[in-house]
């Protein structure tokens, strides 16, 4: 079993950054891939960001692209996502997931593991 407890968020006019992370206990993810997803107010779950198991692979939501980077370290069972230029579109729940493959997933349904969420309120 896998627990993903996120931290960081919070509140940061358009433009700014932000930075969340995600720690995993209760087993060790570091043959996972992991991921980022969000989910905004009345709209389904959408994939962001995620990366293999050795940090390779790594995909990107499409309006993200040169403003996220997602990046992990597996001695300390953690994987980021620092986002910067960010716009109010922006502004969701933001999730990390664990795979029970190696190999990075856009799907929600690839991953096994979520954490609990952490806001991400970017204001105009």
């Amino acid at each position: 079993q896998v627990q993903l407890v996120e931290s960081g968020g919070g509140l940061v006019q358009a433009g700014g950054s932000l930075s969340v992370s995600c720690t995993a206990s209760g087993q060790i993810v570091l043959n996972n891939a992991m991921g980022w997803f969000r989910q905004a107010p009345g709209k389904e779950r959408e994939f962001v960001a995620a990366s293999n198991w050795n940090s390779g692979g790594i995909k990107y939501l499409d309006s993200v692209k040169g403003r996220f980077l997602i990046s992990r370290d597996n001695d300390k069972n953690t994987v980021y996502l620092q986002m910067n230029s960010l716009k109010p579109e922006d502004t969701a729940v933001y999730y990390c997931a664990s795979d029970s493959s190696p190999f990075a997933q856009t799907t929600p349904q690839a991953y096994a593991y979520w954490g609990q969420g952490t806001q991400v309120t970017v204001s105009s």
